[in-house]
C-alpha cells in the first residue's frame, strides 16, 4: 500500500466521524425538538462546518502528488483533521443538561469553538505548503487573505457575544465559502 492510501484512510475515518457527529447532532434536534431548544445560528454554524468538511475532503485529494512522506507531515495532517472533529464535537455535546438549549450552550462555548476553528485556518496554510510550490501557486492572493481574515474574524468571535454579530458572521462565512468553492472547482 502506498503512503497516500494509508493517509487517505486516516483522513476518511476522521472526517467520516466528524460528519457523523454533525449529522447525529442535527438529527437529535429533529427527533426531540422539545428536549433541547435548537438555535438557528448554531444550526447555520453546523451547516458551515459541514461545508468546510466536504471542501477539506476534496482539497486533500492533492496529497496524492506527494511521493515521499515524513512522519512529521503525516502527524501534522492528523492533528489538522482532529481540529475539525473537535469543532464538530463542540457544536454537539453529549448532553445539554447544564444549559437552557443550544443558544445558551453555543455562546458559553464560543471561545473554544472559534479558537479551534480559527486555528484550522492557520493549519490550512501549512497543509497547503506541504503539498508543494506548484500547488501553492495554483491559488492566487485570495487564499492567504481568506485564511488570515477568517482567523481574525474567529478571534473577534471569541470576544463578541452579540447575537447579531454571530448571525451576520455565519451567513458571511457560508456565502463566502460557497462562492469560493464554486470559483475554485
Amino acid at each position: 500500500m502506498d503512503t497516500f492510501s494509508h493517509i487517505k484512510a486516516v483522513i476518511s475515518i476522521t472526517l467520516g466521524l466528524s460528519i457523523t457527529h454533525l449529522l447525529k447532532g442535527a438529527a437529535k434536534q429533529i427527533q426531540h425538538p422539545g428536549r433541547d431548544k435548537p438555535y438557528w445560528v448554531h444550526n447555520l454554524w453546523t451547516l458551515y462546518v459541514f461545508i468546510l468538511l466536504l471542501h477539506f475532503w476534496w482539497w486533500e485529494i492533492s496529497l496524492h502528488e506527494i511521493r515521499h512522506w515524513l512522519f512529521a507531515e503525516y502527524f501534522f495532517i492528523i492533528i489538522y483533521i482532529v481540529t475539525y472533529y473537535s469543532v464538530c464535537a463542540l457544536l454537539y455535546p453529549d448532553d445539554l443538561k447544564d444549559y437552557q438549549g443550544y443558544k445558551d450552550y453555543f455562546y458559553s462555548r464560543r471561545k473554544w469553538i472559534f479558537g479551534i476553528l480559527g486555528t484550522s485556518y492557520l493549519l490550512d496554510i501549512i497543509d497547503t505548503e506541504i503539498k508543494g510550490p506548484t500547488y501553492v501557486h495554483h491559488y492566487n492572493i485570495e487564499y492567504p487573505i481568506r485564511n488570515v481574515s477568517h482567523f481574525i474574524l474567529c478571534m473577534i468571535a471569541i470576544k463578541v457575544e452579540n447575537q447579531k454579530f454571530h448571525a451576520a458572521l455565519v451567513i458571511l462565512f457560508i456565502l463566502y465559502e460557497a462562492s469560493y468553492i464554486l470559483r475554485l472547482f
